[in-house]
């Protein structure tokens, strides 16, 4: 409570202060957990690209596999063929919407479908069921979904319900647990239904001359125990034409550097803004130390020792960090629950704060503000205590 005393002696100094520190931890907590849903999504990234081949046409142009270019389902018998492949999954992705409708981190809402089961137990990128099932062989032919947890809080649906899909009703027969990454944007459909609802997509013109049975739009191509992937990936692109691949490596050359300079520009921001708020707790803290200077000489000559009264001060700017730290973790959770809230409805989830973020921001604020109180306060204990006494 005597510090919190010796704070409010200039209360409007010191809120200044602390506003200075919120202001800095507050942009610490949202650039951090933007920074923090990027990287999952990239973590997620690489979890699914690792140990594994993704197939996709050549002329699709599209990133990690995620293309709406055409495949004929012979080519995963030609891919089958190639030495050191263990299995092959074919699947159709397509957009949900023809039009994105809002900014997303990573890719958009996506309708997919594969073969339950074909990749041989292979696969390591698995998700949980949260509710109902998951997909299997079975449902073939029939109009099912499951769908990623944020695909299904935006048209707020639960098992059993109907959802739409490319003007055709799917029944939600599960529900997965949030991954933060791409799944999340997902709804699953048996292959025969993608296959259909990507044929009845393409133009009239393509519709005639394509069977829904023979369209796929990518693969993952398992390698065989001790085959390198990067190695596998070349031997496909060889002898199967009109192909491209996707490996973990080119996931972390094109996605990796990218979102690791993003994440360095958006840490950087919150630092510059916590440096400012560092600076004016020196400032305070220097002030205060001219303002109290007879207080400071007295108890030197009543025997206050200077570690004692370094000890006061950096506790003083630590509690001003502290405070600040505070008030601009909640101020940071505030704004990016609102956000992800008032965007989560159009599909978009910017922001992820974690409790590592939380107690990170906090801690930093707290040392931030001892370490800044502590120049001022060796000052202060410097101090002869005579000449301390005879300050005006």
């Amino acid at each position: 409570m005597r510090y919190l005393r010796d704070l409010a002696r200039r209360p409007v100094r010191t809120t200044l202060t602390i506003l200075g520190i919120t202001i800095g931890i507050w942009a610490l907590v949202v650039f951090g957990s933007m920074a923090n849903k990027i990287g999952a999504l990239v973590d997620g990234g690489k979890t699914y690209y690792a140990d594994k081949v993704t197939v996709s046409a050549q002329s699709s142009g599209g990133v990690g596999g995620f293309s709406a270019a055409p495949m004929s389902m012979a080519t995963v018998d030609q891919i089958q063929a190639v030495d050191g492949v263990a299995a092959v999954s074919p699947a159709v992705m397509m957009l949900m919407d023809e039009q994105a409708t809002a900014v997303n981190f990573g890719v958009p809402p996506l309708i997919t479908g594969s073969l339950p089961g074909s990749d041989k137990g292979l696969e390591k990128f698995k998700t949980t069921i949260a509710s109902g099932r998951a997909l299997t062989i079975q449902d073939e032919g029939q109009n099912v979904t499951v769908l990623g947890s944020d695909i299904a809080t935006k048209y707020d649906k639960k098992v059993g319900d109907t959802i739409e899909l490319k003007g055709l009703p799917f029944t939600v027969v599960g529900i997965r647990e949030p991954t933060l990454t791409a799944p999340d944007e997902t709804a699953a459909v048996p292959l025969t239904a993608a296959q259909q609802l990507f044929v009845d997509s393409l133009p009239p013109v393509l519709t005639k001359s394509v069977r829904p049975a023979d369209v796929i739009t990518t693969m993952a191509v398992y390698p065989q125990p001790g085959v390198d992937p990067e190695t596998l990936a070349t031997r496909i692109t060889s002898q199967v034409p009109g192909v491209t691949t996707m490996t973990g490596k080119d996931f972390d050359a094109q996605i990796g550097s990218a979102t690791g300079i993003l994440d360095s520009i958006l840490v950087g921001i919150a630092l510059i803004s916590l440096a400012v708020g560092g600076l004016s707790v020196v400032n305070t803290m220097a002030m205060s130390i001219a303002e109290r200077t007879r207080e400071i000489g007295i108890k030197r000559a009543i025997g206050g020792s200077r570690t004692r009264i370094v000890r006061e001060f950096v506790t003083e700017a630590a509690l001003i960090g502290f405070v600040g730290g505070l008030l601009g973790l909640i101020l940071g959770a505030i704004v990016v629950t609102v956000v992800n809230d008032s965007s989560r409805s159009s599909g978009t989830v910017l922001f992820e704060l974690t409790t590592f973020t939380a107690v990170t921001a906090v801690l930093f604020a707290t040392i931030l503000g001892a370490i800044a109180g502590l120049v001022p306060a060796i000052h202060a204990a410097r101090l002869d205590p005579v000449a301390a006494l005879r300050y005006e």
